[in-house]
């Protein structure tokens, strides 16, 4: 560190006053944002603000009414009890508290994935060809709009919960089952496959360099998002005018759905080189196996430092 980032990380407790690290929460990715938040609270901590652990809405709500936290930094991951759905960004902006992320709408809107492709379209975005699917929909008949191979999922879960590869009819009915484990509609989508995986993280309205993830296995599931210790992670994921159209498209499919401040853009590429949009994460995870951290290193930022940034991005954002 410069001797200008010592001093900004001196004056950093009175900057932002008393932070809460609001991490864990009841939704499907409690697991994850519990990692996440253990991780940024020891950074935050090592960089002398005062930062404490909220787990949950309830936690977050008790703490507002008490007045006792000046700013939020969101690892809560998920909805119904996680804070990627607009719910805990209507509380802090009533409250009038700061916090990182995006807003109400960019949230709700990034949160699901049905909406999100319909605002990419409106736009000439490119995403791969879905149908919403609601409980008593006739999913034959969505299958043969779509065509196999294709993906069934929840629309409004992340860290890959409830999703399924489907290559032909005989896979349709246990797919659909498996997302039904969860609230809300359904979506069945195109299955992207020839080009690879990419993700772009978002922080302070720039684009980082892409990572190509390599599983394994086939596919970039569960296992290989944050247990595996065999998946490669390629940063950059692609060089030249292929990177910078990557980093441009994540950053138009971003500013499309009102996000801010920071987040991570998933995208898959087919075998003619086309870049097809999956979704946005507002609240990405920042586990020892998580992409945004892993593309800021490239920019030789350390975990602290990113934590810092993000953080700061507040300060810019605040409602």
């Amino acid at each position: 560190m410069t001797d200008f980032d010592t001093s900004r990380q001196a004056s950093a407790a009175a900057r932002f006053g008393r932070v809460a690290v609001l991490m864990g929460g009841t939704s499907s990715e409690r697991e994850v944002s519990l990692d996440s938040g253990r991780n940024v609270l020891a950074a935050l901590r090592g960089l002398g603000i005062d930062a404490i652990a909220l787990d949950g809405i309830p936690a977050l709500n008790r703490a507002l009414r008490e007045a006792s936290v000046d700013r939020v930094f969101n690892v809560l991951h998920g909805q119904h009890g996680g804070g990627e759905d607009g719910v805990v960004q209507g509380l802090l902006e009533a409250a009038g508290v700061p916090y990182t992320g995006s807003g109400v709408l960019g949230s709700a809107l990034s949160m699901d994935k049905i909406r999100s492709k319909l605002v990419w379209l409106a736009l000439g975005l490119p995403t791969p060809r879905h149908v919403a699917i609601r409980k008593g929909d006739d999913v034959r008949r969505a299958a043969s709009l779509i065509g196999f191979p294709l993906i069934v999922k929840p629309a409004c879960e992340g860290s890959s919960v409830g999703i399924t590869r489907v290559f032909d009819e005989n896979g349709l009915a246990e797919a659909v089952a498996l997302a039904e484990r969860y609230p809300g509609d359904l979506l069945m989508e195109t299955l992207i496959r020839g080009g690879g995986e990419y993700t772009v993280g978002i922080l302070a309205e720039r684009a980082l360099p892409s990572i190509r993830i390599v599983p394994a296995g086939e596919y970039y599931d569960y296992h290989a998002k944050y247990q595996a210790e065999d998946t490669r992670y390629l940063c950059p994921g692609l060089s030249g005018e292929d990177e910078q159209s990557l980093r441009q498209l994540a950053l138009q499919a971003f500013q499309a759905l009102d996000c801010r401040g920071w987040g991570r853009v998933d995208v898959m590429r087919d075998e003619a080189g086309r870049f097809w949009l999956l979704e946005v994460n507002t609240a990405p995870g920042m586990t020892s196996h998580s992409l945004v951290p892993k593309a800021a290193a490239e920019l030789g930022l350390d975990f602290a430092e990113l934590c810092l940034q993000v953080l700061e991005t507040s300060v810019e954002e605040a409602p």
